[in-house]
């Protein structure tokens, strides 16, 4: 055992080492122009390092403008975690696609990031030779109604800004407009000068056609005076600068003749459409309850604008739908907006299920064409559920496959029914010599008990205790909660609120005062009288 531990230990303690020593690499943004600056991160939550990264490797492709060591202790659920970051501003030296190469720190890698250096193309005018001006520009000059054209406004300085700095709001008629992450901050290079750049991004939805304008917006801030100042306890001088950018037209065209008139109208750069289900629906039975979830993910458009999938409507299921979950997460291209939709489909007879294909249409406005991503249709193989068994009325017999089989039914029937038949007169035999009728012991809870069960349950909106005692209460009655809602709407109509409680996530909205009502109020079914009465004696318990 002492030998084992040895062996052990070592690997353990290497394990950790392993797990602790983990490198990751971000950067701020994945495209940038030539002579732009991007920011590296580099960060670990292992303790005990305490040198700094190894810069070398980046030599050949960037120039390191600077780096700054940040340090952090968070703490979540009394769990105390120490994490350090290493933000590195770097100069790529060349156009097209640049690989930051993995960084080395102490035994620990980081994984390499590739990154999109597009040519520049700013021009040398009047504007670059301001200490502050602004820029503002869209990436592409038409789009489709409701669909997403992104601007770009950028902020160039050349000189030092207070924080007293403000931005124009953009306000665009007939048009939504969504805010494409933080501001970005970083360095430019323009005829050799260092200009410090503040970005901000927008995702612009048209909603008429026709011509649409972005009006100029306007940036003032006040720049910081370098010169000395007399009175050095005074307020600091400096001048009030204000500028604006050019206006900017965008052609909005009409949707497409040819995109179908009763589909919703779906302008995106990409459309992808999944499923999952929980549990897997290989092995089911009549009554489990399977959650099925459809994911519609499209880049170009917010989950606002997504519309409703098509509904499970099946015969042989039944479908409990919760709420769709919306989000949106922001990229280099825009908003990718996601909408998903779960729905708990439980079986209510055995055999082949056929589930049809969900079909989506959408205009690539990529490509310029009409395109359908669908799910393929399939079938779920139900198979028979033998708890659910005590349902099936008394005497339904399932149909034979062959007559051989049929006739030992019937014989087996035949032979039954002469048994209980010369049982039923034995006991009537020996009843007739008993001096008086004894009242028989019931057995297990008495109806009156398991009705205060279902009144105390129902009262208490608990789904689950509720249904345990309204089957307890059944078996004792002399027929099934089938027949009994068959016959009594009410009771009918709290059965389905209560089964759509225990499949679906809102059980714990479940009200069940309409199901004891309707178990209070249910009427009685006709009996057959009873032949004692029939035969003029008084009854035993007289009322």
């Amino acid at each position: 055992m002492t030998r084992f531990t040895a062996l052990l230990l070592p690997l353990l303690i290497s394990t950790f080492t392993a797990q602790a020593a983990e490198l990751t690499a971000s950067v701020d943004r994945s495209r940038l122009n030539s002579g732009e600056t991007v920011e590296l991160t580099l960060e670990t939550d292992d303790v005990t390092q305490f040198g700094k990264p190894d810069l070398s490797a980046l030599e050949a492709l960037f120039e390191v403008r600077g780096t700054r060591q940040v340090n952090q202790l968070n703490t979540l659920n009394g769990d105390t975690r120490a994490t350090t970051r290493w933000i590195i501003t770097l100069l790529p030296k060349e156009n097209g696609s640049v690989t930051i190469p993995p960084l080395q720190l102490g035994e620990a890698q980081s994984q390499p990031i590739t990154v999109q250096v597009f040519a520049s193309d700013h021009r040398e005018d009047k504007n670059s030779l301001d200490p502050v001006f602004i820029e503002a520009s869209l990436d592409q000059t038409s789009v489709y109604v409701q669909a997403q054209a992104i601007l770009t406004l950028r902020i160039y300085h050349s000189v030092s800004l207070y924080d007293d700095s403000s931005l124009s709001p953009l306000q665009i008629a007939d048009a939504r407009i969504e805010q494409l992450g933080d501001t970005r901050t970083y360095e430019k290079d323009i005829n050799g000068l260092r200009h410090g750049v503040i970005e901000m991004r927008y995702a612009i939805y048209p909603q008429h056609s026709g011509l649409l304008t972005i009006a100029p917006q306007t940036f003032s801030a006040t720049l910081v005076d370098t010169a000395p100042s007399a009175d050095a306890s005074g307020p600091k001088p400096g001048k009030l600068m204000r500028v604006s950018s050019a206006s900017i037209p965008l052609t909005v065209k009409p949707k497409p003749l040819t995109y179908p008139v009763d589909a919703p109208w779906l302008p995106a750069r990409s459309l992808s459409l999944s499923e999952s289900w929980s549990p897997e629906p290989d092995h089911t039975q009549v009554g489990d309850s399977l959650t099925r979830s459809l994911t519609l993910k499209v880049e170009g458009l917010a989950s606002s604008q997504l519309p409703a999938l098509p509904a499970t409507d099946v015969n042989g299921l039944r479908r409990y739908p919760d709420q769709p979950v919306l989000s949106n997460q922001s990229s280099d291209r825009g908003i990718i907006g996601s909408r998903e939709e779960r729905e708990a489909l439980v079986p209510s007879r055995s055999g082949a299920i056929d589930l049809p294909t969900v079909d989506v249409v959408w205009w690539n406005t990529f490509e310029d064409h009409l395109e359908h991503s669908s799910l393929p249709a399939r079938t779920l193989q139900v198979a028979n559920n033998p708890s659910l068994q005590i349902d099936t009325p008394a005497g339904t017999l399932q149909p034979s496959t062959a007559d051989n089989d049929t006739l030992w039914w019937w014989k087996l029937s035949t032979l039954i029914l002469a048994c209980t038949t010369l049982l039923g007169f034995g006991l009537w035999w020996r009843a007739r010599w008993q001096p008086a009728v004894h009242r028989a012991a019931q057995a297990g809870p008495s109806p009156r008990t398991l009705l205060d069960d279902i009144k105390r349950a129902s009262q208490a909106n608990d789904p689950h205790a509720t249904r345990q005692a309204l089957d307890a209460w059944a078996r004792q009655q002399p027929e099934t909660l089938a027949d009994m809602a068959a016959r009594f709407v009410p009771l009918s109509d709290a059965l389905d609120g209560l089964n759509g409680a225990l499949y679906s996530e809102t059980g714990q909205h479940w009200q069940g005062e309409d199901l004891w009502r309707a178990i209070r109020t249910i009427p009685a079914a006709e009996r057959v009288q009873d032949p004692v009465s029939e035969s003029g004696l008084p009854p035993l318990y007289p009322k």
